[in-house]
C-alpha cells in the first residue's frame, strides 16, 4: 500500500485544516500518517486536541508527536524536530509528503531531503507567505530567502490566495505551484446547523442588541484591539454587544484595554468555542482585522452564514471580500476607518441585507467539493490551477 504523511507544527493545524486531505488521501488507497506537536502550541483547547488523537487512531491513522516549535528562535526543538523527521521518513519510506505551516514546512522538507531526492513527493501547502505586499522589511530578509531555499526540495507549491500565488510561481524554483482557493468549507452543511437562538441568547446576555462576533487567535497579528478602540469612539442610540472568540497570549491585555475603555457591558471574550458557526447565527455583523491571513476560514464560514463584514484590507481577505458588495474594508492600523465601517454597518440595514445575499452567492465557490477535486487532481500529480477548472474567474 502506498504510504502518505502530513506534517504540521500543531495538532490544530490537522484539526482545523487537514481533515478533508487525511480522507481524500485514504479515499486515493494511502496508508496515512500525520506528524505534528500534540502537546503545545495548538490554537484550540486541550480537549479538542485529545478528540483529534481519538478520531486519528479510529480511522487507523498513525500518529506521531513530534515538538515542532511555532517561534523560529526555538532552535532546540527545530534541531529535534529535524532529527526525528529525518529518521521518520528513513524509516517509513513514505511515496508522498505534504507539509503545512511555515516552521513545520521548512524543517519537513529540510528533512526529507534525501527522501525526496529518492522519489518521495513533496507538496507544500502555503497558508500565507510572511513576505507580502506590505510586510515588515525582516519578514522579507528571513522568510523570503528561506521559502525560496526550500521551494527547491518541492514538488509543488499550493497557494490559497492569488498574491502568494503570483509570488510562488514567478520567483521561486519549483515545476508546479497551483492556486486553490482555501482549504473549503461545507457551505451546505454550515447554513443548514441547527440553532437554538434564544438559549445563546441568553447564554450571552442578548436581548435586542446589535451583535458584532469576532473570531480569531488573541495575538498580536489578529489585531482585535483596533475593534475596541473604535468601539470606544461610537457614537450611536444603537445597543450593540461585541463577541469576541478565542484565546492567545493577548487576552489579558485586551481584558485590560476593555476596562480602561469602560466597555465592560459591551464586549464579551467568550474563549476558544466549539460552536462558532452558532454564534454566527447570532451576529449581525463579522469584523475581521487583521494584519496578515492567507486565506481565512472564520471569514468564509461568516460568508457561508450570511453575514456582512467589516475587514481589513488585506491580501486573503480582497480574495474573499468584494468591497461595498459584500462589506467594507479598512486600513489595518486606521481606527478612523474601522469606526466608520462599524457605523456604516450598524446605521444601515439594507446595506447590510444586500451585502449578506451577496456573500451567500459568492461562498459557493469556495466549497469543499470544489477544493476536493482540486486537491485529488494534485495528490494525483496532474492538478490544474482553480481557473482551469472552473470558468468564473474570482
Amino acid at each position: 500500500m502506498k504510504k502518505a504523511v502530513i506534517i504540521a507544527s500543531v495538532a490544530s493545524m490537522i484539526d482545523q485544516f487537514n481533515r478533508d486531505n487525511i480522507n481524500l488521501l485514504q479515499k486515493l488507497g494511502y496508508e496515512v500518517s500525520v506528524v505534528c506537536n500534540f502537546e503545545h502550541g495548538s490554537s484550540t483547547s486541550n480537549e479538542q486536541v485529545k478528540k483529534l488523537m481519538t478520531d486519528l487512531d479510529n480511522l487507523k491513522i498513525k500518529r506521531y508527536h513530534v515538538p515542532i516549535p511555532r517561534s523560529m528562535f526555538d532552535i532546540k526543538n527545530m534541531i529535534k524536530s529535524y532529527c526525528l523527521l529525518k529518521k521518520l521518513s528513513f524509516d517509513k519510506q513514505y511515496d508522498l509528503m505534504h507539509c503545512h505551516s511555515p516552521i513545520g514546512g521548512v524543517v519537513a522538507r529540510l528533512a526529507f531531503k534525501k527522501s525526496h531526492q529518492q522519489g518521495t513527493r513533496v507538496i507544500y501547502t502555503a497558508h500565507g507567505f510572511h513576505f507580502y505586499d506590505g510586510a515588515p522589511l525582516k519578514n522579507w530578509i528571513i522568510f523570503y530567502p528561506v521559502e525560496k531555499l526550500c521551494s527547491k526540495l518541492t514538488d509543488c507549491i499550493i497557494t490559497i490566495n492569488k498574491e502568494d500565488y503570483k509570488r510562488a510561481k514567478e520567483k521561486f524554483c519549483v515545476k508546479e505551484v497551483e492556486y486553490i482557493p482555501g482549504i473549503g468549507i461545507h457551505v451546505e452543511e454550515i447554513q443548514n446547523i441547527y440553532t437554538d437562538i434564544e438559549k445563546k441568547k441568553t447564554e450571552f446576555s442578548i436581548t435586542n442588541e446589535k451583535i458584532l462576533v469576532s473570531v480569531g487567535e488573541l495575538n498580536s497579528n489578529k489585531n482585535h484591539e483596533i475593534i475596541i478602540r473604535a468601539l470606544a469612539l461610537l457614537k450611536t442610540d444603537t445597543k450593540y454587544k461585541y463577541i469576541l472568540c478565542g484565546k492567545g497570549d493577548k487576552e489579558e491585555y485586551l481584558k485590560d484595554l476593555v476596562k480602561q475603555l469602560n466597555l465592560q457591558n459591551k464586549v464579551i471574550f467568550a474563549g476558544y468555542r466549539n460552536d462558532i458557526k452558532e454564534i454566527l447565527k447570532l451576529a449581525d455583523i463579522f469584523c475581521f482585522p487583521s494584519y496578515r491571513e492567507g486565506l481565512s476560514v472564520a471569514l468564509m464560514e461568516a460568508m457561508a452564514i450570511g453575514l456582512p463584514v467589516i475587514c481589513s484590507r488585506i491580501r486573503g481577505n480582497i480574495d474573499l471580500i468584494d468591497e461595498n458588495k459584500g462589506g467594507l474594508f479598512f486600513d489595518s492600523n486606521d481606527i478612523i476607518e474601522c469606526l466608520n465601517c462599524i457605523e456604516v454597518l450598524l446605521g444601515n440595514e439594507k446595506k447590510c441585507s444586500d451585502y449578506s445575499l451577496y456573500n451567500l452567492i459568492k461562498i459557493k465557490k469556495f466549497d469543499i467539493n470544489k477544493i476536493n477535486f482540486l486537491m485529488e487532481k494534485i495528490y494525483l500529480g496532474n492538478g490544474e490551477s482553480y481557473d482551469q477548472c472552473y470558468s468564473t474567474s474570482l
